[in-house]
């Protein structure tokens, strides 16, 4: 079968066998692009890419596929909290383990989440950065008293900013840099920011963007971090300190205290299709796989997320 394999600073499209084991069998029918990807080729991985994934099942079934492998047997994995397993380094897909950027991809059945009416299975690899996103707006708290703001115009951010909506925050503002963004910014009903936020998401994974995430809080407001840090990344922490700011970092998804991450955004995504239909901008087949990661980070193309269809 046909897969996308990072080599060195690139990927290529090999031909590799079909997967074998236990697990459910999955006709990959949409493969997101994430920076992550970018990362874990630079870390050197040799492994098929993929963890924004959704597909048919050999029986039929529209799925979307939660891509955190964790035990299954620690407290955190008991209580639902499967983002917070000792063991993922282990199970990362496409870094320490196959991703599903592939024709088939096989899947444990607790993994595999239904694609609501309203749903079409080839935007359903949103509802992994989806889920990532929710749970940073879930994980503080946001309600109909909380103003919110969010930095970072890409996929991740967008999705924050609904995240916020469909939970009702009065007013959400997302800080965007690139024309198109502004434009996707526009299109879902979210604002330009001002200041004196409840609640900032930073979600471009820089410096730059955390240092506007400190500056657009409220004193005693909220700061998440959901970017992607490289090393050497500073944090203004006299800026933060001057207004006693909550500092609370975002990683993954779960089904914990707050319910399913990803069953709630899939029924989002069924609830407003303006939402995937504005964030995938590029479809590409799995022979051009090269094409599309090239384009994902050419902002002339304006991406905001690439779907690689097996």
């Amino acid at each position: 079968m046909r897969a996308v394999r990072a080599t060195g600073p690139q990927v290529e499209v090999v031909d590799v066998d079909e997967p074998e084991g236990s697990g459910t069998l999955v006709r990959i029918a949409a493969a997101s692009i994430c920076a992550s990807d970018f990362t874990y080729i630079a870390l050197g991985s040799q492994y098929v890419l993929g963890h924004e994934l959704a597909g048919i099942t050999e029986d039929g079934r529209a799925v979307a596929i939660e891509s955190i492998f964790a035990c299954g047997e620690c407290e955190y994995c008991a209580e639902g909290s499967s983002n917070l397993c000792a063991s993922l380094g282990e199970r990362v897909l496409g870094l320490s383990m196959p991703g599903g950027m592939s024709e088939w991809f096989r899947v444990p059945e607790q993994h595999l989440v239904p694609v609501p009416d309203g749903l079409d299975v080839g935007d359903a690899s949103l509802c992994e950065p989806g889920s990532v996103a929710w749970h940073s707006i879930q994980a503080c708290g946001v309600g109909t008293d909380t103003r919110v703001a969010v930095v970072g115009g890409g996929a991740i951010g967008l999705l924050a900013a609904v995240s916020a909506q469909q939970l009702g925050a009065p007013e959400v503002a997302l800080d965007a840099r690139h024309p198109h963004q502004h434009e996707a910014r526009e299109k879902l009903g979210v604002a330009e920011p001002t200041g004196g936020y409840d609640v900032v998401v930073e979600a471009a994974g820089s410096e730059s963007g955390i240092h506007r995430a400190v500056e657009l809080a409220r004193p005693r407001g909220t700061v998440v971090l959901l970017g992607l840090y490289g090393p050497g990344t500073e944090f203004p922490f006299i800026a933060a300190l001057s207004k006693e700011l909550i500092v609370r970092p975002s990683v993954g998804f779960c089904r914990g205290q707050h319910g399913h991450d990803y069953a709630a955004v899939a029924a989002l995504f069924a609830a407003r299709p303006e939402i995937p239909s504005t964030l995938v901008t590029h479809r590409f087949p799995i022979d051009d796989a090269p094409e599309a990661f090239r384009v994902s980070r050419d902002q002339s193309q304006r991406p905001l997320r690439i779907v690689v269809a097996p």
